[in-house]
């Protein structure tokens, strides 16, 4: 299909989306609505006869071509892969020990942490895997589920985004190469990340959270549900499993592992590490020429298989009771699934038909930025653009392109600041939009509402960012001063999340 310009209206599907979905608290109809509100504009702009079948016509046209088939399988697989280790008593298992020997909510919630950093390799993996195993214990803590989705988003593309080895390093990477400016593009990817403000200031938020007891806003309520026995969850079939007395610690853990080494074989395979080629018998660019989604499917898949091998030899289920189990486990990763290929959609329809990239593009070219100012206002228009359209991986290889050049011509010393504002800014806006596919996946793993998930971590998302901005600005202006920026970020940071949990904890008691 032939793009059409449609200037400040492409914005118009993703506001649409994101306000009814707050709104009606429906997320599945608001994106529905919101693709076929730019559909229309397309047909309207196209001049097509039937504005009614083009709308509709358009519509599924973009969703069938924007279908990631390999991620949803991996989704399906997954949630098999969950509910049969539940079937087979292993998460029961893994929460009793767990619970025996984490004592208390701050290790629980410095636990979830680490694991989402310790699984770097891609966030799609990341965002599921940590939910299954962190949930038992979580749980056992009255920690709300909205809690743990935000610990799982906030260690998702954030640790990706800084990791030297993982699928999102190969993106940018590959982005980076085609602009021509670096010798290295895996030099110029390390050279970004100690400005990348935003992942690095998350993590701050993460630890503060997890040891201060720092709540505020939305998220304050929902843990103090959670201290009334209320966590949040909305996977209540899943606890209601008859499941196995004779699942062990092994059930849990063998299976996971599994997936995990899968995964990073796959992973290693895709990206030629066996290959012909020698020019990818490196760990670091045999990484960074990995398909992600092909070899999360085969980890799911051997996964699967690992289980079934342990489960029923020994009793633990019977075949007709895991093959049921699995089937249930595929059900219940159909509505995120559905709101995967929904933001899929739109995120094509803006992108694609509606040129909302060259819109933010003529923005940036014909705006007249003074060098200092430039990279806070990168980071506002790329956390702008990868809200909107729910894409971090989109933005950044929109506006990397436009950013290099851009900043070669105000300040060549701000290059790789300017970089770094750009990445920092996509993961922003990924990290808290709601057809972001890591914060559906986020909430999905972690079983709560996906809406609640939203309005719970955009206030902290917010704060981060606010942070982040001050410290481009401070950036723009000492000529990319590392420790002057990074530190004034950190300190208004601790300084805002010290006000606001005050300032919250102060409303609460005054409304007891």
């Amino acid at each position: 299909m032939d793009p059409y310009y449609a200037g400040w209206l492409s914005l118009l599907p993703p506001v649409i989306a994101i306000v009814l979905a707050l709104i009606t608290k429906e997320v599945i109809s608001s994106l529905l609505l919101g693709i076929l509100s730019g559909t229309l504009i397309y047909s309207v702009g196209m001049g097509k006869s039937s504005l009614i079948m083009g709308t509709l016509e358009t519509a599924f046209d973009v969703m069938t071509s924007k279908l990631d088939f390999s991620i949803v399988l991996f989704c399906t697989l997954l949630g098999a892969l969950v509910y049969v280790i539940s079937l087979a008593g292993g998460t029961r298992a893994y929460g009793r020990w767990a619970t025996r020997r984490i004592k208390n909510r701050k290790v629980a919630m410095l636990s979830t942490s680490g694991l989402g950093a310790f699984i770097f390799i891609d966030d799609y993996f990341n965002c599921l895997t940590v939910g299954t195993v962190m949930k038992p214990v979580t749980d056992a803590y009255r920690i709300s589920r909205e809690k743990l989705a935000y610990l799982i988003d906030a260690t998702a593309a954030p640790i990706c985004i800084i990791a030297p080895v993982s699928s999102w390093a190969a993106a940018v990477g590959s982005n980076l190469k085609a602009t021509g400016a670096f010798e290295s593009d895996f030099a110029a990817f390390v050279a970004t990340i100690p400005y990348n403000f935003y992942a690095l200031l998350s993590l701050v938020m993460v630890v503060m959270v997890s040891l201060g007891n720092v709540d505020f806003g939305p998220m304050r309520s929902a843990e103090l549900r959670a201290q009334r026995g209320e966590s949040g969850g909305v996977d209540s079939a899943e606890q209601k499993l008859n499941a196995s007395e004779k699942g062990t610690l092994l059930d849990m853990i063998l299976p996971i592992g599994a997936l995990i080494v899968f995964a990073v074989l796959g992973l290693l395979y895709t990206g030629g590490y066996w290959g012909d080629d020698p020019a990818y018998h490196t760990l670091a660019a045999a990484f960074g020429n990995c398909s992600a989604s092909k070899a999360l499917v085969w980890a799911s898949f051997g996964a699967l298989a690992v289980a079934l091998l342990l489960f029923v030899p020994r009793g633990l289920l019977s075949f007709r009771k895991f093959m049921d189990g699995s089937v249930e486990g595929m059900k219940t990763m159909l509505p995120a699934n559905i709101i995967l290929v929904l933001a899929w959609t739109i995120s094509g329809v803006c992108r694609d038909l509606l040129q909302t990239p060259v819109f933010v593009k003529t923005l940036v070219a014909d705006g007249g930025i003074s060098g200092g100012l430039l990279p806070a206002i990168i980071f506002i228009i790329a956390g702008f653009l990868s809200f909107s359209t729910g894409t971090a991986w989109g933005t950044f290889g929109i506006l990397i392109p436009i950013v290099v050049p851009v900043a070669q011509a105000v300040d060549p010393q701000l290059v790789v600041v300017c970089l770094s504002a750009t990445l920092a800014g996509s993961v922003f806006g990924d990290h808290c939009s709601p057809i972001s596919d890591t914060t559906i996946l986020s909430s999905a793993g972690a079983g709560c509402s996906h809406l609640e998930h939203v309005s719970t971590q955009l206030g902290y998302s917010c704060i981060v960012a606010g942070c982040c901005c001050v410290g481009y600005l401070v950036a723009g202006f000492t000529g990319g001063n590392l420790w002057l920026s990074l530190g004034s970020s950190v300190i208004l940071l601790l300084a805002a999340v010290t006000l606001l949990h005050r300032w919250s904890a102060t409303r609460t008691e005054n409304a007891a």
